[in-house]
């Protein structure tokens, strides 16, 4: 396809600018003529050029050149600036090579050569676009280094449910096939995720994440498909989608029952022609990307009630993998414990610990509504604030999810109240008001049961 760019001339020479416009007009998208340089940054302001040829002298008499320098820099000053090519009289070769030495990227000398000017001004567009991509794949590579932070190592348990989802994995990862991810919060889906992606045929390229329930919906378009300077009030450069992002690899779009209806024609859209138009562009680029879904909601019950599109369901769910909770896990549990143990104990200094038979009781009665999670998070804080080698019952402040007696240890109205408190503070975040209203009480009520139990946040 021809490139054929914006082209902004400079002259103060009204003769040389119908001159060079009548010529160029039918070799560029678009040529703006300028006699005034003081106009050049409001024009360049409400406009992308893509190259400027500017004249390197305005005022009669004078030849060196200072002049088109000053505009030069001025112009490099700019966010996105676009290539200057300067034109300037055959006596004044000096000033062309002094305008090379500050950034221009070739010159013209007066009276030109069409054929010459031609092929000097297309140079300088390739090079403009080869720029422009350099930075592109720069600000991918970014974004990309920012998403792959290190999840937390996949262990797979002994568990029966669980030895079903990694045979399902091993069969569909070798696949290219969409694949919607299901279960409840923090069984540990977008590691799954990656897992899949590490095994796929699509291992080296990237994995992009994308969390659909934390996008407001005003960026959502610009977010997964990308923008071009000036498509909104605040698009003030050119910005990459996630799908751009993760061609030739894995996107894995969490929380994807989350997305409003009327945005998902635009995801099924781009899912079904496997391709993407960025905010403010008519151009239809390619993508080759795999997708991975994820949700804790029952999609079928959604489209049914009319809140999720049934073809955008088809087009991510060509095969299911339902994540079990951790409480239909209940043989992983205290695995699954040790081996967080192992890996906390390295990362905080402390090799020597293990967690006693009364505690391991406890973990196992818990509930677990934060699965797998909820396990990592309190198998870490307790080795932070544990002061003990053997860590006990008492390290691990778990709100039973039902009250059931043990009488190797009885379960009294004080440690369920200490210990609803302990977690409602941890779940409001310290927030003392928040947690007062939600446990039904009073700030002052709350402060007195924690000075009581000597709770401190």
């Amino acid at each position: 396809m021809r490139r054929r760019g914006k082209l902004l001339i400079v002259d103060d020479d009204t003769a040389v600018l119908d001159s060079l416009r009548m010529f160029l007009k039918y070799e560029f998208e678009r040529v703006e003529t300028c006699s005034n340089p003081n106009l050049i940054p409001s024009i360049l302001g409400k406009e992308d050029f893509d190259l400027v040829l500017l004249d390197m002298n305005f005022t009669a008499g004078i030849n060196t050149g200072n002049e088109g320098i000053y505009w030069l820099n001025e112009i490099k000053k700019l966010a996105d600036p676009p290539m200057v090519v300067p034109i300037t009289a055959y006596g004044e070769i000096e000033v062309a090579v002094r305008a090379l030495q500050e950034g221009a990227v070739d010159f013209v000398v007066k009276p030109w050569d069409n054929d010459k000017l031609t092929s000097t001004l297309k140079a300088a567009l390739e090079l403009r676009y080869s720029k422009s991509e350099i930075d592109r794949l720069k600000k991918k590579q970014s974004q990309l280094y920012r998403d792959l932070s290190p999840l937390p190592k996949i262990y797979r348990g002994t568990s029966r449910v669980m030895e079903q989802v990694f045979s399902a994995i091993q069969k569909v990862a070798v696949t290219d096939a969409n694949i919607l991810l299901t279960g409840e919060n923090g069984t540990g889906k977008e590691v799954i995720a990656r897992e899949i992606h590490a095994q796929s045929i699509r291992s080296k390229g990237p994995f992009v994440p994308v969390d659909l329930g934390a996008l407001n919906e005003n960026i959502f378009e610009s977010e997964l498909f990308g923008h071009v300077k000036g498509a909104f009030t605040d698009a003030r450069e050119d910005r990459t989608g996630r799908f751009e992002m993760s061609d030739g690899g894995t996107i894995f779009l969490d929380e994807i029952s989350n997305v409003p209806l009327y945005l998902q024609t635009k995801l099924l859209s781009a899912i079904q022609m496997k391709e993407i138009i960025r905010m403010g562009s008519n151009e239809r680029v390619k993508i080759n990307t795999r997708i991975i879904s994820a949700t804790n909601k029952d999609l079928k019950k959604m489209v049914a009630e009319n809140l999720f599109r049934e073809d955008l369901l088809y087009r991510i769910n060509t095969v299911e993998i339902m994540i079990p909770p951790l409480k239909e896990r209940e043989n992983d549990i205290l695995f699954l414990a040790s081996k967080f143990l192992e890996e906390f104990a390295v990362k905080y200094g402390k090799p020597t610990l293990r967690i006693d038979s009364r505690a391991q009781k406890k973990l196992l009665r818990h509930n677990w509504p934060g699965n797998v999670r909820e396990l990592r998070h309190t198998i870490e804080k307790a080795v932070i604030l544990g002061e003990s080698d053997i860590l006990g019952a008492g390290d691990f402040p778990l709100v039973p999810q039902s009250i059931a007696f043990d009488m190797d240890e009885p379960i009294k109205l004080e440690e369920l109240e200490k210990n609803a408190i302990l977690r409602a503070l941890e779940h409001y975040m310290g927030n003392i008001s928040i947690t007062a209203r939600m446990l039904g009480i009073t700030r002052p009520t709350l402060y007195k049961k924690m000075k009581k139990y000597g709770i401190r946040t």
